[in-house]
This record gives structure tokens, C-alpha cells and sequence, in this order.
């Protein structure tokens, strides 16, 4: 049956609480038509029974033995039509809540959501889209509704439309490869971007797996890439420093 969303989003953040002491914090999603879903997630599955791990993938769960698996999965995904865009924000400390977010750090949550989506070179405001978020914490349903409600005020104030994003859902990651696969992502940006791989004893697989990420995408992690970049679009968010 065909799906009434053209495609389908999966959100995943990582370092995303106010007061959890990184410097950093980096919000991601992976991209699919909708019409791909059984046959990619098959396809992810089978690669990890080739490998013997049919468990959850997790970037802080890595393991060199499983490094054949990790390397595949990057191959799958830069050979297949899949797309993934972060925003990584550095200084996280320098957020001025007070002067632009009302005095709330959910509100500029609800802001980096609606600049990971509303990229117009990789997200088409005439195509219907899904949007999964991985469940982070008992405010789940809450969350939903006031992005549901912020992307419709920006798409009529802005674009005199509806929102192309106009259902939300929360599952749990170890419910689905592609919030999986955000995490994975996302997870290697985070650790280039806090310097971590130059840390002694840093992990090796970790390492290997940035080069090889690095390799195959053609960008450096901790950078962005250019805005219209469709395949693996990295924003590197500039905050202005508190005066």
C-alpha cells in the first residue's frame, strides 16, 4: 500500500541536554522515500545476520571485533538512496537562552529542528513527510505537539503554506535501523568535533570508522558541508558569543 508521506525522517540528537556538561551537541536525521522502508530495513538486517550482530546499533556500544559490520553499513548507506543532514552546534555554553529562546533551552531545541528540516535544497516544502524522533524522556507527546505547532507558524509566516512536515511520532531507536544509523552518524561527528580521537587510548574503532566515514563522504566531520549538499549535509551552526 502506498504511503500517503513521500518520505520518511529520523531524528536522533546526541549531547542535547542543557546542563550535561559537553561543550557540543549535534541533532541528525536519516532520510528515505517512504516507499523504500521494507526494502532498505531488510537489507540493513540481512547485513548484520551476514555479521553475526543482529542486535542494536549504538555509537556508544561500538566494538572493534564488529568493525567489517560498521564499514558495510557506511558502504549500504553511500551506495543506496538514503540521505543524512546534521546540525552540529559548538560552544553549547554560549547559548543566550535569555535573549533568544524566551528564556528556555526546549525552545531553541524546537528551533534546531526546524533548521535541520526546512533546508530547502534537500527538503522539498511540496512533498509530504514523515517525521520519527527517537523517544528521549516522559515529555515525549509534549515535545511533538509544540514542534508540530512551531513548524506550521514558520511555513504560513514564511511561506504562506502548510508545513510539509505534519506528522510526528516517537519510537524507541532499538525499534528501527534508520534512527540507528542517524545515531551512528551522528556519534562519529561528535566524537571528531570534541577532539576525542586525538585523546591517548581513544578508541580505534572509533577512529576507523571517522576515517572511513571521512573517506567515503568526502568532508571532514567536525566542518560543515556546503548547504546544498543532499547525501550527507553536515550545518556547522554558528552561535554569537554572549557579550
Amino acid at each position: 500500500m502506498k504511503s500517503q508521506y513521500d518520505y520518511t525522517i529520523y531524528i536522533d540528537e546526541s549531547c542535547h541536554l542543557e546542563n550535561d556538561g559537553q561543550p557540543l551537541m549535534c541533532i541528525g536525521y536519516t532520510k528515505i522515500a517512504s516507499k523504500n522502508y521494507e526494502s532498505f530495513k531488510d537489507a540493513i538486517q540481512k547485513i548484520k545476520l551476514k555479521y553475526k550482530s543482529p542486535t542494536e546499533i549504538k555509537w556508544n556500544k561500538l566494538s572493534y571485533s564488529r568493525i567489517d559490520l560498521y564499514k558495510s553499513l557506511i558502504d549500504f548507506f553511500f551506495e543506496n538512496d538514503i540521505q543524512f543532514r546534521a546540525i552540529l552546534v559548538k560552544n553549547k555554553n554560549q547559548l543566550d537562552h535569555e535573549k533568544y529562546n524566551r528564556g528556555d533551552h526546549n525552545a531553541f531545541y524546537y528551533t534546531l529542528v526546524y533548521l535541520l528540516l526546512k533546508n530547502p535544497y534537500v527538503n522539498y516544502i511540496e512533498s509530504p513527510h514523515k517525521v520519527i524522533l527517537d523517544i528521549k524522556d516522559t515529555r515525549g507527546k509534549e515535545r511533538l505537539n509544540k514542534l508540530d505547532l512551531r513548524l506550521t507558524k514558520e511555513y504560513q509566516n514564511k511561506y504562506k503554506r502548510e508545513s510539509p512536515f505534519n506528522f510526528f511520532q516517537h519510537i524507541r531507536s532499538d525499534e528501527n535501523e534508520f534512527l540507528q544509523l542517524a545515531d551512528f552518524f551522528i556519534g562519529a561527528i561528535t566524537y571528531k568535533a570534541r577532539k576525542l580521537h586525538k585523546d591517548i587510548g581513544a578508541s580505534q574503532v572509533k577512529k576507523e570508522i571517522i576515517a572511513y566515514l571521512e573517506k567515503r563522504s568526502g568532508y571532514v566531520l567536525h566542518d560543515g558541508t556546503t548547504p546544498f549538499e543532499e547525501k550527507f549535509n553536515i550545518f556547522d551552526f554558528q552561535i554569537q558569543t554572549k557579550e
